[in-house]
This record gives C-alpha cells, structure tokens and sequence, in this order.
C-alpha cells in the first residue's frame, strides 16, 4: 500500500495532484475551532494508491479482488477514486464492474444469490456498479480503521475454454485510489465541561473520550443564538459513517426556548467520538452556542475527575466501582468479575435485586487462546457458564481486535440450564461490537449507539441459540445476556440461570463441510478464509444444494469417466498385433493414468486416489499428447530400418557388405545412421511435452505445436512417396474409405466437442465421448502391419542390443 501525505491550509494545499486540488476546492473551508474563531484550523489532504489487480468472473469469494485501505483519526471526507482498465482490442466489448465497501472487514457479498448457513444472519453490502471508466464514491465522517473495497466481474458462463484454443478473452484491470481530509486542530469536549463554539461558514469539529463502562452519552446544545436572535441553526453530527448500515446521528436544532440533546445509549467504548458542528443560518450568519457533553454510568470518580486529554491520547482514568452503583440498602455490585482484593473469585456473584434503570451490569472477562491462523478460542475466565440475572445485564468482552480476527467466522453457542427457567422466563443475549446492549429493559432491538447487533433468546422450549458472523468487524465484541421476566417480575427477583457458551472464530464454519474446501485468501498481507465447493453444492459454507449432485450420481459421472478410458484396449491390441510396440505402450500408459486421474478428480464420496492428484493429473495429460504424437508419427511409415535399429556399415577389402544374421540384406543397403530417426523423435517429442506441460498444463499450444510438427513430417513423407512411386499414397482406396476417412472424421469429432462442447453441467458426459472417439480414431488411423513382418512377430521385431554380423571373406565377427 503506498501513501503519500500532503499537508497545509485548507484550499492552499502545497503542490497536490490534479484530482486532489479538485477534492479539496469542491469541500467547503474548515472552521476555526474554539470560542473566538482566531485560530484558523486546518486540513491534512493525504492520499492512498493500490496496485491495479486483474479482475476475474465470479464464481466463490477467492475470485473477487480485496483491496484494504486504512483510514486515520479525524477524517472528514473520504473519497474513492475507481478505475476501470480494458485490454484485449476493439473486439472486447464493455462489462460491468461490481465494487462493494465495507468498514471493519471483507464486506460479505452474494452474487450468486445463493443461501447462508442456518443462524447466519446478513446484511447486504454497500456496492456501485461500473463499466470500464472511472467514477467515484464520497463519505463524510468516516470510521477510523480498515476499510476493504472488492470488486468482481459477473458470473462467468459454464463452458469450459481451452486456455489457447479460443481467441484470447478480454481482461480487465482494476485500481481504487483514496483521498482524503483530516482535520487537525480539532476541540477536545471535556465531561460535563461547556465548550463555546461560534459558527460562521465554515464547521467545527470537536472530539469527546467516551471511556469503557459508559451507558449513554448525552450532547446538549446550549445558550444558542445566532446574530443576536433567538434560534440555534446548527446541525450537530455525531459519531462516524460506516458501510453498510450507517447509524451516524443527526441533530437539528430548531427550538430557540429549550435546549437541545442528543441521546447516544451505548457509544463505542475507549475511543474518541468524532463530533462535528455546523451551521445553517447563511455564509454570513454568525451562531453562537456551548455544547456539553454528560456521560453516564462510567466507572470513574467524578469528584477527583482527572483532566481530559488533548488529542494525543487518553489518560488512564481512575477506576471506582464502588461509585457506579450503590442503591439505598443494597449491597454494592462489582462491575468486573475481580473482588476488592484483587483476585479472581472461583463463581460468579448471584445478581441482586438492582433496581430498573440503574447502570450496573456485571462483566466477564474472556480469555482468548489462538490455537492457529484465523483460529481463536474464547471462554469465560475460570468458568464454564455465566450467570443471566434479571435486573442488570450480563456482559461478556470477545477481544477480536489484533487485526486478522476479521478474516474468518464467529461462532456463538449458547445453552441454558432448562430446569432453572420457568415457562414464562426466558434469557435474553445481544452481539455485538464497540460497546455491549445494556438497555434490555427497554427493548431487545439489539442496537447500540452507532451499530446493530445480533439478537438471540432462550426459553425453556428452546435452550440452545446459536449465531454465526461472517468476517466480523475488527474491535472488542460484547455478549449481553439478561433474564426476562414479562409475566411476573417479581416472581424471578432473587432468580438466575446458568447459561453455558462456545465462543470461537474458525477460518470456515465447519470446514466448509464434506462438499467444501476452506482456502485461505491473501492480499497484501491480509488472511482470510474462503469456501470453494465442489459436487454442484454453492454457497458461503458450501451448503445450497440446489444445484448439488446426489451420490448416484457422482457415482455414474466417476463410472462414465473412467470406464471409458477401457477404449483404448481396442489401440492397444492392433498396437500389438501390428507390432508397433513402443505405440502400445505410451496408449497403456495413458489408459492408466487417465483412468486413475478422473477417479481423483472427482468432487463428492466418489473418489479414488492412488496417488497425489498433481502427479496424476501431470501424467494423464503427458500420455494424451504423447499418445497423439507417437500415432501421427507412426502413420508417416519411415522405413523400419531407420525406425528401430542402427545399422553399421564395415567397409571392407573388396567392398563387400556385412552380412547380418537378423535381417535381410535389403536394410543393410539403407544409409547408414548413428541413431534411429524415429527413436530420436519419440524421444525428442516426450520431452518436449514434458517442458511445455511443466510451464503451462492446461495451454493447448503446448499440445498442438509438437503435434503440427508431427504431421508436417507426416504429410511430407506421404508426399515423398507420391512423387517416388507416381502414384496416390496410400494407394489402396479401401485404406481411404474404410479406415482413413472414420479416423479422420472422428479426430474432427472430438476436438469440436473438447473445444466447443464442454461445460460444467455436461462434462461426465462430453469427456467420455471424448476418450471413446479418440480411442477409436487411434484404431482408424494407425498403418497396417509391415509386409514382410508377421502377426504377433515380436522376436523379429525386437533385436538385440548386440548384432554378430559375420564377414564370408575374412571369417571375422564384429560386434557393432
């Protein structure tokens, strides 16, 4: 990720690049902050650059391209800048782009429209649609953090392309910029504290601490006047913009004889709150206001209150339990699971009869234990289940804030103790992140100051509630848990019920299950967790089964694929029979290893591996092509004595010819050659296959090119014999009727459907044809038996290493 960082004054910025100068002309100057507007604030403009990736169609999460971005503290304009490149020539017509945005974690998207796992509740993401052009999307007061963009083409078609075979497809590039404004004198509201603000044309932006313990924050607006008269024309925005879901609040004071608040239950915990001002009274109107900001239920002291710091950082407040809560009579309530002396108590305190509305709530800590890479377990400290009361909440913290928590999947489990709840009684839990839900009293709506958490309740009919949170958001995480009494309140006063809890984060939620495999992702760093399913299943954790297959058949689509490899017996045999067997061999080869590598490549329960499935796969396409190569080259009909063996001349007194006792004397009138030609192209050719399928498998040049050449030699050795005997080659129109023309024929057959044919839904199918007709033209297009060899004459075929030739005229043997 680059960055470059340009500083100075709002619309005067020192040297910026063309986009950003427009960014900041079209953003309005910012205000002074304070009472007297002398001080002038100031904007930092920076800029965020990602290297450009190549989109592809989607078909699972590992096919969108993430991009992660990081946004600082006090921003108050955030903009993407997207765009779009095409390569590929004028042929290439335009796509549309799919670009989702989303704060916190990868955003969870669907195009596929298929469906989630039970108790996998989502929320659709944020995302603009594009052509290969340039646009933009802006956000004012952005959350500080990650923030991840990802974007896709749409679903690719089910036919399978030949890499090489089809013209080349168009790629498309993509590249998101950020630019951005942070502000940098920025007021710091202090508890309690009034600050005087004066408002002119530009906005004032202020910042309050909200610390852990917090129940509700309050922003009042008071003694507000502007030029004079009564009236407060001042929009008061709070807290910051996320994707999707933005809960950012919105104050508008209209009132002039009442002040004016703004209640916030539940703001984020132990961070500073963005709050920004501005005024809608004109350019010229001068407002004059104080804002104050009161914080309730926080476990500090008021009186010795320490002085709120300045925006370097908080300091570290003064903790006072004892202060929090402490009704007439009752026994005061901790806050944390820690006694006054410090230690661990062995069982949680049974909850007393607090009154309503009183901001205690007891918290458990959760000790977090990472077993692996997106793998973390979490557990209450020192116990196995929790106690839900009935007048304060229950809260437990799930610290998923290290950065890669993000990545993977939260699951929550919750059982309760079912001869502990009444019938009318039932527990209930709120998830979610920043700051726990504490206002269970009122409503279960599960929404917090600035997010919306996940609801869950248990009864006596149903004890068992369970949740699971696709790439949840990187920050502090709280559980909530209170026992509700609707019928009866009085009746479950001194009651409590033990709720037990499975708190873990998984790459994949079971592990992308049996039709699945969980694959984890990187991008610039960044881990995360995705499920490529297979067998037809689809879906986030490989669960829609729609479009699956059933085991009978994945069973006839592994019988089809590797049954009909049983063709090339039918090659093998005339192989042998006509005694080429260096022929029959590379098709045995290939019938095994083809028939084993369909047997593993197959998704589902059908499955045989006899080796690992690359070694496999490797073989299986090295004995197609060099099945092929050797068959063109058998047809070219080289003579035998170049095609096998050496021949060594001797020159002898008188120039008589050696006379060989395993041929005739007609091969050794043939030139004499240090190496057979046709060995050396089979040799040759393997190799050559075997370097092109260790750089490319799947290209089909690396196939056809080495198989071109093979049947250039072919055409001219035919062409050759045309011109030397005068006559057609081969002769006979019989060999051209019945055996030529049908190889030939279903050669065209099989490549049309390997080529243009094959999809995901047909392949079973179309493959197997395949293997049939190619095995059948094999049978076709290989030549008839040597004229002076006999069927099944593998003795006279296959010489021996070492040829004793005798000389009549010296009685000398020669060992060549």
């Amino acid at each position: 990720m680059g960055r470059a960082g340009l500083r100075g004054t709002a619309g005067a910025v020192a040297g910026p690049p063309p986009l950003l100068l427009l960014l900041l002309l079209a953003w309005p100057p910012l205000a002074a902050a304070g009472d007297s507007g002398k001080s002038e604030g100031r904007l930092v403009s920076e800029q965020f650059l990602q290297t450009p990736q190549k989109l592809s169609p989607y078909s699972w999460y590992g096919s969108a391209r993430l991009f992660r971005f990081r946004v600082p503290p006090d921003t108050v304009l955030l903009r993407w800048l997207l765009g779009v490149a095409r390569a590929g020539g004028p042929a290439c017509a335009q796509t549309e782009v799919t670009v989702h945005f989303r704060y916190g974690a990868p955003p969870v998207i669907n195009p596929l429209d298929t469906s989630f796992p039970p108790n996998t509740p989502t929320r659709p993401s944020f995302f603009v649609k594009m052509l290969d052009s340039n646009t933009s999307v802006s956000l004012s007061y952005p959350a500080a953090g990650d923030w991840f963009v990802a974007a896709h083409l749409p679903p690719a078609s089910q036919k399978i392309e030949v890499q090489g075979f089809v013209p080349a497809a168009c790629t498309y590039a993509f590249q998101p910029d950020m630019l951005l404004l942070r502000a940098v004198e920025v007021s710091v509201l202090e508890p309690d504290v009034p600050l005087p603000q004066t408002l002119r044309a530009r906005p004032s932006y202020l910042r309050v601490f909200v610390p852990k313990h917090t129940q509700q924050l309050r922003l009042e607006l008071r003694g507000c006047a502007a030029n004079g008269s009564l009236g407060c024309p001042v929009r008061l925005t709070a807290g910051p913009a996320t994707l999707p879901g933005d809960l950012q609040k919105v104050l508008v004071c209209t009132s002039p004889t009442r002040a004016c608040g703004l209640l916030l239950p539940s703001p984020p915990w132990d961070r500073w709150l963005q709050v920004a001002a501005r005024s809608l009274a004109g350019p010229h109107a001068e407002v004059v206001f104080s804002v104050v900001a009161i914080l309730t239920g926080g476990p500090w002291e008021r009186a010795a209150r320490p002085r709120w710091p300045r925006p370097a950082g908080p300091a570290p407040l003064t903790p006072c339990p004892l202060a929090v809560c402490r009704p007439a009579g009752i026994q005061p309530v901790l806050p944390s699971s820690l006694n006054q002396s410090g230690h661990t108590s062995a069982d949680p305190p049974a909850p007393s009869p607090v009154p309503a509305g009183s901001p205690c709530f007891f918290s458990h800590p959760a000790v977090r234990e990472d077993v692996d890479v997106l793998s973390v377990r979490l557990r209450p400290l020192d116990r196995l289940s929790v106690l839900a009361g009935p007048w304060v909440p229950t809260v437990v913290r799930l610290p998923l804030g290290s950065g890669m928590d993000s990545g993977g999947s939260l699951t929550v489990s919750l059982w309760a103790n079912k001869s502990a709840m009444a019938e009318d009684t039932w527990v209930a839990a709120c998830l979610g992140p920043a700051s726990p839900f504490l206002s269970f009293n009122a409503s279960h709506s599960c929404t917090t100051a600035f997010s919306q958490g996940y609801p869950l309740v248990l009864n006596a009919s149903a004890p068992k509630a369970g949740l699971v949170v696709p790439y949840p958001e990187t920050d502090d995480w709280y559980l909530s848990l209170q026992l509700k009494c609707p019928q009866s309140p009085g009746g479950c006063a001194q009651a409590s019920v033990p709720v037990e809890t499975a708190l873990y984060l998984a790459p994949c939620l079971d592990d992308c299950g049996p039709y699945g495999q969980c694959l984890l992702l990187r991008r610039h760093g960044y881990l995360y967790a995705g499920c490529s399913c297979k067998a037809g299943w689809r879906g986030w954790s490989c669960t829609d089964n729609s479009t699956a297959q059933t085991v009978a058949q994945q069973r006839v689509a592994t019988l089809l694929l590797t049954l009909s490899n049983l063709g090339f017996l039918a090659p093998i045999a005339v192989a042998l029979h006509r005694t080429f067997l260096v022929e029959a061999s590379v098709y045995a080869y290939t019938m095994f290893f083809s028939t084993f590598y369909h047997a593993c490549d197959q998704p589902g329960e059908a499955v045989l591996c006899i080796l690992s499935y690359d070694t496999l796969q490797y073989c299986d396409f090295l004995g197609s092509g060099v099945s092929i190569w050797v068959t063109i080259l058998c047809m070219a009909r080289l003579r035998a004595a170049l095609k096998y063996v050496s021949v060594r001349r001797s020159g002898q007194a008188g120039g008589q010819q050696p006379q060989c006792s395993l041929w005739r004397e007609a091969h050794a009138r043939d030139p004499e050659a240090t190496l057979c030609l046709v060995q050396v192209l089979f040799l040759l050719g393997t190799l050559v296959f075997a370097m092109s399928l260790q750089l490319d498998r799947r290209g089909a040049w690396n196939t056809l090119g080495p198989c071109l050449f093979a049947l250039l030699v072919m055409v001219a050795m035919w062409v050759y014999r045309c011109g030397h005997r005068r006559r057609c080659y081969p002769p006979s129109w019989q060999r051209w009727v019945f055996y030529l023309l049908p190889g030939l024929t279903m050669a065209a057959v099989a490549i049309a459907i390997y080529a243009a044919m094959m999809t995901n839904d047909n392949y079973y199918y179309t493959h197997s044809v395949w293997h049939v007709l190619l095995a059948g033209s094999t049978v076709c297009l290989l030549p008839p038996r040597d004229q002076h060899a006999e069927p099944w004459a593998c003795t006279r075929r296959l010489t021996c290493h070492y040829q004793i030739c005798r000389n009549h005229r010296e009685e000398l043997y020669t060992v060549t």
